[in-house]
């Protein structure tokens, strides 16, 4: 190639550049994010990950107290970064909710979830400049513990202190991602960076064999593919297994402690007096009791995808509510869609067809169930947990409806989506006070998507028990 080519081709790739911040400059998906990240570390390639990470901290302007504290000062060093690019993270990453309860620093990921980029990007930095694999310095105060010390002792009211999640304008193209309840002051969003955060710094500081690039740990562990062997073959360092990640290592005494030395370091930085024994004493009584419903949330209860994510058509009618608690799950699969969902978007789909078939075909109000499992490590949201169903002829009034996505005569759901639903969706019922602590989980005859006896997944439904009190 001549000087001449060398130059066109370099201008060339400049102007695509500025022209994809140009066009896409308000789009918040991880994949564009990561685009980003990609073009940092291009235009200092010799630059290693933690250095890419104060980069960014730099851009977005997080270099406050608390902050510094753990990771240290950051300045403008390295290359100049492109005024597009500048803005670009600077709005991807600086986290508020607006008075019209839109949530901004957040993205889209592949698998349907919506992501908190500041203590993801905090705690992967805490991980990198980490000297032990064992005790990550400042890994919770960065990522959840100081948020969630804000939250617990300053929502109102204060049944309700955590969440909520919330919807995108457009899955293609994101832009504007808007909270479904009134906001508190930290969201669903800010809890699954946080985890991811304290999952990803985790296993870098243990890593021997570090990531040569951030932007291939995020894609790696962001945009997974799965195989037909769903979750069960899949890596276990991936965004769907988040939750039952992060519930292995939490230890909520240790985050409750974790939660009020944040609240004393921000104290001392801002040159307050120093907490009395008593308000320390009434600081952790809160505290204590706000873990509960954390727990509860993220850890009991499983993701489960909200119907305006998957695209659901409006509820027809007048629903009917549900008298909680009940005393029956009753399980289905479904003999059409015939194939497990192993993707956010055939799963969508799925339902949208299922749907589609339950208004139209059948001339009933809504899908007829109160949940659905995907094999891609989510439940769907049908009718909820407060509507009436159409699942069980004769039942709907006692139980609550779940199908599993799949023709599963034959064979059975993946163990992972079986757990979801055995494990996590019957003790998040429980702990909610959806359903009595005694109650019955099987199969029911019905025209068509039942689990009934003969099938595989009706002989498998006879040995699960929950809290060894399910009658069979």
């Amino acid at each position: 190639m001549d000087k001449g080519c060398r130059k066109l081709t370099l201008a060339l790739v400049v102007v695509l550049a500025s022209t994809y911040y140009t066009d896409a400059s308000f789009s918040r998906h991880m994949d564009d994010f990561v685009k980003a990240v990609k073009q940092v570390e291009d235009g200092d390639p010799g630059a290693e990950p933690v250095a890419v990470l104060k980069r960014l901290r730099w851009a977005a302007g997080q270099n406050d107290a608390f902050v510094q504290h753990f990771l240290g000062k950051v300045d403008s060093g390295g290359p100049e970064m492109d005024a597009r690019l500048l803005q670009y993270i600077r709005k991807a990453l600086q986290h508020r909710v607006t008075d019209d309860a839109r949530e901004e620093g957040v993205v889209l990921t592949s698998d349907g979830t919506t992501v908190a980029l500041r203590p993801l990007l905090l705690g992967i930095e805490a991980g990198f400049l980490s000297l032990s694999s064992e005790r990550v310095r400042g890994l919770y105060q960065l990522t959840l513990a100081k948020d969630l010390s804000l939250s617990l002792r300053h929502t109102s009211p204060p049944t309700r202190r955590l969440g909520p999640d919330g919807c995108w304008d457009s899955l293609t193209s994101p832009q504007a991602f808007t909270l479904s309840d009134t906001p508190t002051l930290l969201t669903t969003a800010h809890v699954n960076g946080g985890m991811d955060g304290v999952l990803l710094g985790t296993a870098v500081s243990a890593d021997t064999r570090r990531p040569l690039k951030l932007s291939s740990l995020l894609t790696e562990y962001y945009c997974h593919e799965l195989d037909s062997g769903g979750l069960d073959a899949a890596p276990r360092l991936i965004s769907r297994r988040r939750r039952e990640n992060f519930g292995e290592l939490l230890v909520p005494p240790v985050l409750a402690r974790r939660v009020v030395k944040s609240v004393e370091l921000q104290r001392r930085l801002g040159r307050q007096s120093k907490m009395e024994a008593k308000e320390k004493r009434q600081l952790m009584a809160v505290v204590k009791e706000g873990m509960k419903e954390f727990v509860h949330m993220y850890m009991d209860c499983p993701p489960i995808i909200p119907r305006c994510m998957w695209g659901a058509e409006p509820y027809r009618g007048t629903p009917t509510n549900l008298s909680l608690p009940l005393s029956f799950m009753y399980i289905h699969h479904t003999h059409t869609p015939s194939q497990p969902c192993l993707t956010f978007q055939q799963c969508s789909a799925d339902m949208r067809s299922m749907q589609r078939f339950h208004q139209v075909d059948r001339g009933w109000d809504d899908i007829g169930y109160s949940f659905v499992a995907g094999s891609d490590g989510y439940l769907y949201e049908g009718r909820g947990w407060h509507r009436r169903g159409a699942h069980t002829l004769g039942h709907n009034s006692i139980g609550f409806g779940v199908s599993f996505i799949g023709d599963y005569a034959a064979s059975l759901p993946s163990q992972h989506a079986m757990g979801l639903v055995r494990d996590r969706l019957a003790s998040c019922a429980v702990g909610g006070g959806r359903l009595v602590a005694r109650f019955t989980v099987q199969g029911h005859r019905q025209v068509v998507n039942t689990s009934c006896p003969g099938d595989a997944l009706y002989n498998e439904m006879r040995g699960w028990e929950h809290f060894g009190e399910v009658k069979k």
